[in-house]
């Protein structure tokens, strides 16, 4: 593999930011100087940024791809790798692709059934193939609040290596949608529910819940540790759910809704990740806390594109000005979500690492990606 060497560069390091060069060979990065010399066959990089590539521990992207409208079904390995190709664009290197597992299947209107074992196959069959420009690990969304959850768990094993398990509940009026009139919103407007229909569905799941739910939250605890997964808890709430997850043994909370939750989180050494669409919106689509809110009370450590994939990159730059270093808003999308998920190799510029690296031109507010190296190959 021939050397890479990007020079007359603002490299985001860990904790600084300096005028280097960076050079890339063999996969890794081999090393690192400082200074604006740009050597015979380098990039000059004209003072862009140069950082780790992006590391996303929870994006709905890929169920986006697989059904790009309603009831319509793409096909999988095309879906897969459109999906691959959208995120490397956005400086993504490395992805925990969420799949849910628990399906209902006597809901009605409201039933949706497994995919979860399926598409997991040929995303690792596509990644054995070489077929991907990016790093893909799986992550497990159990929905606690259904009726296969078990069944569907078991038809995985260690040898997936799966990343992140989190543990998630849906149940009507509680975590995400404790305003139940944001869930009643969300559930009309797609499924079109009747008031007598939305009605059932609000009594039939929480009495689902009551039955189920425990039993299945002791699954899910029991099974990622069958998988040597990573748990992550979701949409906590109240400082009891929070105790409750580090119980559990819980790394990282996705969108805690509270800032109560996020304070507890932090008192329990549980990462807090936020959303990077409710970030740059300027607040929860689910009227829950603020993502700039947690991060101002100094609440936020991770950061996920959620449904957005190129909000990843612009939230990180975001929190870099709202916290007057570009070092520490970076952190927030490479060194963070790598730590929190064991990622040794990867998620930031040091020599020996992986050579995931991008380049990125600040335009105003927003971010223009110029280069992306995975692994010390060009991909976009």
């Amino acid at each position: 593999m021939t050397e890479t060497i990007l020079a007359n560069a603002t490299l985001v390091l860990e904790g600084e930011v300096l005028r280097g060069q960076i050079r890339l060979a063999e996969g890794r990065i081999a090393d690192i100087a400082e200074g604006g010399v740009i050597p015979p066959g380098a990039i000059d990089c004209g003072g862009d940024l140069v950082m780790p590539g992006l590391v996303e521990l929870h994006t709905d992207n890929l169920e986006r791809h697989i059904e790009p409208r309603p009831k319509v079904n793409w096909p999988h390995q095309s879906a897969i790798v459109a999906h691959d190709a959208e995120l490397a664009s956005t400086g993504i290197t490395t992805v925990f692709d969420a799949l849910r597992v628990g399906s209902l299947v006597a809901a009605g209107k409201t039933s949706y059934g497994e995919y979860a074992r399926a598409l997991a196959d040929e995303i690792l069959e596509l990644r054995r193939d070489g077929a991907l420009k990016i790093s893909h690990f799986l992550h497990l969304r159990a929905e606690v609040c259904s009726e296969t959850l078990v069944a569907e768990l078991a038809k995985f094993g260690p040898e997936d290596q799966i990343g992140i398990v989190s543990l998630m509940d849906h149940t009507p009026g509680q975590r995400q949608f404790r305003d139940i009139s944001k869930l009643k919103e969300y559930y009309t407007g797609k499924y079109g529910l009747s008031e007598a229909d939305w009605s059932d569905h609000v009594t039939t799941q929480k009495a689902l819940r009551d039955r189920v739910g425990d039993a299945h939250e002791a699954a899910v605890v029991a099974e990622s540790r069958r998988f040597g997964a990573v748990l992550a808890s979701h949409d906590d709430t109240t400082a009891d759910q929070v105790a409750t997850s580090a119980s559990h043994g819980v790394h990282f909370a996705e969108f805690p809704t509270t800032t109560e939750a996020a304070a507890a989180c932090r008192a329990h050494g549980i990462k807090v990740m936020m959303g990077g669409p409710n970030l740059i919106r300027g607040g929860s689509h689910s009227g829950n806390v603020a993502a700039k809110e947690l991060a101002e009370a100094g609440l936020l450590d991770i950061l996920s594109s959620d449904y957005v994939p190129s909000s990843l990159l612009s939230g990180a730059l975001f929190l870099g000005d709202l916290w007057g270093d570009v070092a520490r808003g970076v952190a927030t999308v490479t060194t963070a979500p790598a730590t929190a998920t064991g990622l040794a190799d990867r998620g930031a510029l040091r020599p020996g690492l992986r050579a995931d690296v991008i380049r990125v031109a600040r335009v105003g507010r927003a971010a223009a990606l110029r280069g992306v190296w995975v692994g010390g190959g060009r991909v976009g």
